[in-house]
């Protein structure tokens, strides 16, 4: 059977006050027409079947009321009701944005690809793939500030993110000040579960906050924090243009703090990733999507059945019944 909800129910409210109020007005203006200086010899009579229901043409009146009142407060039934889980988790997206993210040893299609270029094209397949979350971004070299606060346009974000380059800001790795700009924006969250994917390819040398000191802020409003160290310790390969305006590569010195790193995830809950090349990567987003699913069931409505007309159109019938009555059998002369 299909269940019926109102558009309005608080409509609904004013039904026992109108219907009283209406009582009220029609006992007050209810006069004797004609006087008769005894009533004993119409006493002994029976009375007569239209004597009985002499109150029908008023409770037409009131029962009209009632349905016009019922059809405003918009019923409805509900022909389909469908369900769909969401995942009740907050997400910030935190991605290094330092000079060392110009480091191209990640490889996509054969081709050569910097750091930077491939963690946003990874970034956007997991946004993607987290259709019922909200979802922040926060970049870092030396500061860390917020690109996009938590929303559920996931569009919106990959623009934010589309937009992000090389060399904007100062350079430098604030992992501290990156854990705190994301946990500023999952502070207030109420979802079921807080996350925070750090992303860098470097050590912690800028910033006033300790990324410990930032990771255990981080704990303390239950919010976890998923580490990942992208590229290869060591040497790597750094564009650069020859005299003759070729494009070469030089080899520079990286060295990512995987013991930072395992500790801040350690600290929180999450695990520490080490993502060394595209494929490794992929799978380090992947495998965090899947950890992080919590399930809730969300009812929905729709394919509604507006049922004002039927009451419309009953109160018009008992409205004709009632105007015929009063004119007829139930005419009262003054």
């Amino acid at each position: 059977m299909d269940s019926i909800i109102f558009k309005t129910p608080l409509v609904l409210l004013l039904i026992p006050f109108l219907l009283g109020f209406a009582i009220y007005r029609q006992r007050r203006q209810r006069t004797v027409s004609v006087r008769f200086p005894t009533v004993l010899p119409a006493q002994k009579l029976a009375p007569t079947w239209r004597l009985r229901s002499r109150n029908l043409p008023d409770i037409l009146r009131l029962m009209v009321l009632t349905l016009l009142l019922t059809a405003l407060a918009g019923p409805r039934s509900v022909l389909e009701k469908t369900f769909h889980k969401g995942e009740g988790i907050d997400i910030v997206v935190t991605v290094d944005d330092s000079g060392s993210m110009a480091g191209e040893d990640f490889i996509e299609n054969g081709q050569r690809i910097n750091r930077l270029a491939i963690v946003k094209k990874v970034v956007k397949e997991f946004v993607d793939g987290r259709t019922e979350d909200r979802l922040g971004l926060v970049v870092f070299s030396a500061v860390a500030y917020s690109v996009c606060p938590l929303t559920t346009d996931h569009q919106w974000l990959k623009a934010n993110l589309d937009r992000i380059e090389l060399g904007q800001i100062q350079d430098g790795t604030a992992i501290g000040s990156a854990i705190m700009s994301a946990v500023a924006r999952l502070e207030k969250s109420r979802a079921k579960s807080k996350v925070i994917i750090l992303l860098t390819d470097g050590m912690n040398n800028a910033g006033e906050i300790a990324p410990l000191t930032a990771a255990k802020a981080a704990r303390a409003l239950g919010i976890k924090i998923y580490a990942i160290g992208a590229g290869t310790n060591g040497l790597v390969p750094f564009p650069a243009v020859d005299f003759f305006g070729r494009k070469v590569y030089q080899q520079v010195q990286i060295n990512v703090d995987e013991q930072t790193l395992s500790q801040i995830a350690e600290e929180t809950g999450a695990k520490f990733f080490r993502a060394t090349d595209t494929e490794s990567l992929r799978k380090i987003y992947h495998e965090i999507d899947l950890l992080e699913k919590t399930e809730i069931e969300q009812v929905g409505y729709r394919n509604y059945k507006e049922l004002f007309v039927y009451l419309l159109a009953a109160a018009l019938c008992l409205l004709t019944a009632e105007i015929i009555l009063a004119r007829t059998l139930y005419l009262q002369i003054p």
